[in-house]
């Protein structure tokens, strides 16, 4: 554990920090240490510098020297925030790495990592906090004035404060402030992660005597017979369970919620409102003491005797095979040696059911951290890593820049997904690369686990760089699902087909529904109609910001852009033509909501993508009325492959395959097979087997074959063939660069230039573009892109990155690059 001491040195020696700014600027910048703060100063704490003519920021500071900037007069800096560092060395190491590695500056790291409430800036707005009660009489004079004109004006500045208060550096208060939890940074204020609660019933202790009940049971069954069934469903329910939860018992008597709202108006019932799970689990896996099966056992040893010789290791299970209760054991065997772990997973909204499994062994000591919490939370969780409380973190890919004191072990969780990599802004890191080179710096372990490995991490293991450790059964022995295809081309033409679904999935459905079990939909496409088009002249709208048509979506009766969020009114004429002949081509999860609502009108349909959970609570609202059988039907896109667990789900169908696997892109195949496999396995996993119906008009396709026979291998074999005679990766390195400008003539001449300028240094072969994507334009900005391609033997991907910043330098120097904005991509992929 690395420890900071207050740095030693002499009162009037002259001292320079070189700090980190939370902005996009190519070098770090040097300030002067006043001789009083001397004392005072330490790597990694935060301070409050000018920078500019007039803003004010916090940096963190990175290096303490004696040696002046050779090139500028330092400035002062201002004021010290903090008594200890909030970033530790290790960190800044990492930060360092990944702006050398994914080609960035340190300041979009720093703006990555730290929770905003630590990087307080001029134009950083303050809000009161409504849901916390403070007494006005113990703050002093500039607290109470801060206070007093946030009660009349709800939202400031730090620049408005510092004018109120007529001195420049106000972010001590602010701080003081924000630790005693009365103001909160405006821009997470809305964006609260709140647990899922349920109401639990306990029955009086004054009817836990036996004639008290009797008595209680005579008086109810004259003036009150639904009460008297409540209490006898609770009586019952309680000798096989020891919680009872309101929805339980509703369920259970038929009694209806007023009764049970007159049961604890009498004080008969006691209501008490918990967190709970908000996804399906079961009681006996939440047991400390529950055991592995063998093959569960053989791959335990086997990953603790390969971690002896390897840094990583992977873990390709089935789905529902158990590979939580592995980590579990792992997790323990880290915490006994007084080690932390990180716990990564792609979607934490998904996964809340993994946090309360964990919270049951684990308890006060695991901490959980992602992009729902509000600013005052992540920085308590950001203070609890800090100092060591927190022995295990649950977190999504922003988890990786927590400042650790002793990792022992990571484990990335679905390690094949792309929510793993940030797209934008910078740095545009893989938490699942970042997280291996986090955990051997503190010369820890890594462990990826999924059912459907990334090609890389596969070819990894299978040339021994990576350890490797198969799960081949499902836990406790359920079967995997039976796949069956379907041509959507042959239902057709048999007019067997009824909208989007064919006769055989309609018959799985409604048999599902008639033994009260479970359906999913898969559509990998949300909204209406993706394509409003005119009969007659084939127009079709599209976006004023970006090259896309837009989506029609009924809900909001208006087409929208799902690149930058443009809307319009559909047109109930043609603008081209005149023509009244417009007609929606296509179809999405919303479509599929409403035409199956008509053709099964007495099923519970619902629908989940990013349309439906965009408000606080509504995908978790989603899961738990799934969990609770309130759906009988949920259409998803591919939100509903990620880490649904459900009991009761027997049934999947994917609508349409074809979309998946005509994608023009290298990883199709890859993506398409983990795709289907992970939605398949979201079937049958607790004791029935699932079905899966897969709708396509190629039922011949390899991949679907691939995942009909399970046969992943299979798959990696026929790929790695293409993709090294294409030079793809994992046998070489793709370095993307975007270049960005409003003006369609300008961009394709700067472009030119700067794939000439790479030609000169890399050669033709390794250069390729520049070239227009598949959307050229997004927010007014026309794109083209360059590939760069670099063999992995014998050529350093340091000197590369080196040299492709000395040609974007160089290009930015030259008039030419006006306007322009050049956007590289590390393993874009």
């Amino acid at each position: 554990m690395l420890e900071f001491a207050e740095a030693p040195y002499a009162d009037r020696k002259t001292l320079f920090v070189e700090v980190i700014l939370p902005l996009a600027i190519a070098k770090n910048y040097t300030y002067r240490v006043p001789f009083e703060l001397n004392n005072l100063i330490a790597i990694g704490k935060r301070v409050v510098v000018q920078f500019g003519k007039s803003k004010l920021y916090t940096a963190v500071v990175a290096a303490i020297t004696e040696h002046p900037p050779e090139k500028y007069e330092a400035k002062y800096l201002l004021e010290i925030l903090d008594d200890r560092p909030v970033v530790t060395e290790r960190q800044l190491h990492f930060w360092k790495w990944l702006g050398e590695y994914y080609m960035c500056n340190d300041g979009e790291v720093m703006n990555a990592a730290l929770p905003s409430a630590l990087k307080l800036a001029s134009e950083t707005k303050i809000e009161l906090n409504k849901e916390f009660e403070y007494d006005k009489a113990t703050l002093h004079d500039k607290e109470f004035l801060i206070v007093e004109a946030l009660e009349i004006q709800p939202e400031l500045t730090i620049s408005d404060i510092a004018k109120l208060l007529s001195q420049k550096t106000v972010m001590p208060l602010l701080k003081g402030l924000f630790e005693k939890n009365i103001i909160n940074i405006s821009e997470e204020v809305n964006d609260r992660y709140k647990p899922r609660k349920r109401t639990f019933l306990t029955l009086s202790p004054v009817y836990q005597d036996q004639e008290n009940l009797k008595e209680l049971f005579a008086i109810l069954e004259k003036r009150a017979p639904k009460q008297a069934d409540a209490v006898l469903a609770y009586i019952k329910l309680t000798r096989h369970q020891k919680t009872v939860s309101k929805n339980e018992l509703i369920e259970e008597s038929g009694a209806g919620a007023s009764s049970i709202a007159s049961l604890i108006e009498k004080e008969i019932l006691i209501a008490e409102e918990k967190n709970v799970s908000r996804l399906y689990f079961e009681e006996e896996d939440l047991n400390a003491n529950f055991e592995l099966s063998e093959q569960q056992q053989q791959v335990l040893t086997n990953i603790k005797h390969q971690f002896a010789q390897k840094d990583v290791v992977l873990l390709h299970g089935v789905t529902s095979s158990g590979k939580t209760q592995i980590y579990i054991r792992l997790i323990e065997q880290m915490i006994a040696q007084g080690k932390q772990v990180l716990y990564l997973l792609p979607e934490i909204a998904l996964t809340t059911h993994i946090i309360e499994r964990l919270r049951q062994y684990f308890g006060t000591s695991i901490g959980v951290y992602h992009s729902r919490f509000n600013d005052n939370e992540r920085v308590e969780v950001w203070q609890k890593v800090l100092n060591n409380e927190y022995k295990v973190v649950l977190g999504a890919r922003s988890s990786v820049f927590l400042p650790y004191a002793d990792l022992g072990m990571i484990i990335v969780d679905e390690e094949h997904e792309t929510s793993y990599k940030q797209f934008d802004p910078a740095p545009r890191y893989n938490a699942r690369d970042a997280a291996i080179f986090l955990a051997n710096m503190h010369q820890g372990k890594v462990l990826l686990g999924s059912a459907t490995p990334s090609f890389e991490s596969y070819f990894n293991a299978r040339t021994h760089k990576y350890g490797f450790a198969e799960l081949t059964e499902r836990y406790g022995g359920v079967e995997l699902p039976t796949i069956e295809v379907v041509s959507i081309a042959e239902e057709t033409k048999k007019k067997t087909i009824q909208s989007h679904f064919t006769s055989v999935l309609m018959a799985d459905i409604q048999t599902a529904l008639t033994n009260k079990e479970q359906v999913i939909l898969f559509q990998n496409r949300r909204g209406y109609a993706p394509v409003l088009l005119c009969k007659i002249c084939a127009y079709t709208p599209k976006c004023i910001n970006c090259d896309v048509s837009l989506t029609y979506h009924k809900h909001s009766g208006k087409l929208h852009c799902h690149y930058c969020g443009y809307k319009e009114d559909t047109p109930p004429i043609c603008p081209a033509c005149g023509s009244t002949h417009l007609e929606y081509r296509g179809f999405g999860t919303e479509k599929i909501e409403d035409e199956l609502s008509i053709i099964l009108p007495e099923a519970r349909i619902t629908r989940m993508d990013l349309d439906t959970t965009r408000s606080k609570n509504s995908l978790q609202n989603i899961l738990n009325d799934l969990e609770e059988k309130k759906i009988d039907i949920l259409v998803g896109t591919q939100m509903v492959a990620k880490g649904l667990d459900f009991a009761d789900v027997t049934v999947i169908g994917i609508i349409n395959a074809d979309s998946l696997l005509k994608y023009p892109d290298y990883r199709a195949n890859e993506r398409s097979y983990q795709m289907l496999a992970q939605v398949s396995g979201r079937a049958g996993r607790r004791g029935k087997q699932g079905k899966v119906v897969i709708q396509t008009y190629d039922p011949s396709h390899r991949v679907i074959k691939q995942v009909i026979e399970n046969n992943y291998s299979d798959l990696y074999f026929t790929e790695m063939e293409e993709r090294k005679a294409f030079h793809y990766p994992p046998f070489y390195r793709i370095i993307n660069l975007d270049i960005k400008h409003k003006n369609p003539e300008i961009l394709h001449n700067q472009a030119t230039y700067l794939g000439n300028q790479l030609r000169k240094h890399f050669g033709d072969e390794r250069v390729i573009g520049p070239q227009v994507p598949l959307v050229s334009r997004i927010r007014n900005y026309y794109i083209q892109s360059i590939m760069l391609k670099f063999e992995k033997d014998g050529v350093s991907i340091n000197k590369v990155k080196a040299t492709v910043r000395e040609v974007i330098t160089q290009f930015q120097t030259t008039k030419l690059s006006k306007g322009s904005v050049v956007q590289p991509d590390v393993d874009p992929y």
